[in-house]
């Protein structure tokens, strides 16, 4: 099957005799029927296929989670309620007291908090580094390091790091390589086939992409996934059904709208380029990005956000932000219509100033994730605030 054909079909096939559902169905239901205890034992013994409880499995999430891998090229995925329960699942499932580990300083607020406080309760040891110490990992793995997490491109700054250096340094070291790849998707940069152990996305981005589902998911090889699968049951933060549908929905338009998305921001950025009232633009895909080559040697798509940091830094920010009337003032990204938010006021809140330059954000930015409008109307919003 072609991409966007296996995501259309995969994952549909769920039985109702002799004239299946088109359509994955609704599997709203907590808890599920046994018609003998002979029948419990053998669900028990993994001796017949079934499910028990919603908290464990759910049909509904079981053939979104079909999808998902298939978006992925992954052996495995699973759905959680937030991206950031699929975080927390992955830290406390694959560290233990005294492991390291490494993370990019350059990362989204809510990942930095629970590595930086959370973890830290579990006695897991944090190391906090640089682009430049991505680029040469082998020099900076340590003998307790047990993982490696970044991100790429990077929130909100669209750095990118060569994916496949990280995965090669990792798998030399033993190191397990943890990628967060919201901001591409895999539709942009398929980061398993380029050697990554597990990817997290937040699937209330691009994955559903209607502003309307909150969730996050971890795809990988059945290997890494099993011990994942088996915490999430006792963490208890699979996602619903209702949500696992409309996920599943939105990702039958995926490539559709990941398309769109690409080619409405690279529009946006380039008008934007050499705007008299921003100090710079943020996109992977201008050829002045820093790591232009890098996203180009990885990426067959640069997304759907572009970072802006305007001149009069914070209140310049300020006074653009407030004068949008199509762009809509919101947090988050990857849906069809084009929102913006100030990541010191949003991704970046409560960082110091010294660790908003390690993260090199500036008081000044704007994120905007471009949507599906016609590329002109977001630009002639621009223009109008800009002014």
């Amino acid at each position: 099957m072609k991409p966007a054909t296996a995501l259309i079909h995969t994952g549909e096939r769920i039985d109702t005799g002799a004239t299946p559902s088109l359509t994955v169905p609704i599997y709203e239901t907590s808890t599920f029927i046994f018609h003998s205890v002979a029948d419990v034992i053998k669900y028990q013994e993994g001796k017949l296929h079934g499910y028990l409880y919603s908290r464990y499995e759910n049909p509904t999430v079981v053939a979104v989670e079909q999808k998902v891998a298939a978006v992925d090229g992954a052996e495995a995925a699973l759905l959680f309620s937030s991206g950031m329960a699929a975080i927390s699942t992955t830290l406390l499932t694959l560290l233990k007291p005294g492991d390291e580990i490494l993370c990019s300083a350059a990362i989204y607020g809510g990942t930095f908090h629970i590595i930086e406080d959370l973890m830290a309760k579990f006695g897991v040891e944090r190391r906090f580094i640089t682009l430049a110490d991505l680029a040469d990992l082998a020099t900076v793995i340590g003998p307790k390091t047990r993982m490696v997490w970044f991100e790429s491109p990077i929130n909100p700054t669209l750095r990118c790091v060569d994916v496949r250096t990280v995965a090669a340094a990792c798998k030399k070291a033993g190191v397990l390589s943890v990628i967060d790849n919201t901001f591409a998707s895999a539709l942009n940069q398929p980061v398993l086939a380029m050697g990554i152990d597990l990817s997290m996305q937040s699937a209330t981005k691009y994955l559903n992409g209607h502003s309307d589902v909150t969730g996050g998911a971890l795809s990988g090889s059945k290997a890494v996934i099993a011990p994942l699968a088996k915490a999430r049951r006792l963490l208890g933060g699979i996602m619903d059904p209702i949500p696992a549908f409309a996920l599943g929905r939105g990702i039958k338009t995926m490539p559709l709208r990941v398309a769109q998305h690409n080619a409405n921001a690279l529009t946006v950025a380039q008008h934007l380029e050499h705007h008299r009232a921003i100090e710079r633009v943020y996109y992977p895909g201008l050829a002045s990005h820093p790591d232009h080559a890098i996203a180009r040697g990885q990426m067959s798509g640069f997304g759907g956000v572009v970072t802006i940091d305007v001149k009069g830094g914070q209140d310049g920010a300020f006074r653009v932000f407030d004068k949008l009337k199509v762009i809509k003032r919101a947090a988050s990204l990857g849906g069809v219509e084009s929102i913006c938010s100030l990541p010191i006021l949003t991704s970046q809140y409560g960082l110091t100033d010294e660790e908003l330059v390690a993260a090199g954000v500036s008081k000044g930015m704007i994120r905007i994730s471009i949507g599906l409008e016609d590329a002109s109307d977001v630009i002639a919003d621009l223009e109008q605030a800009l002014s």
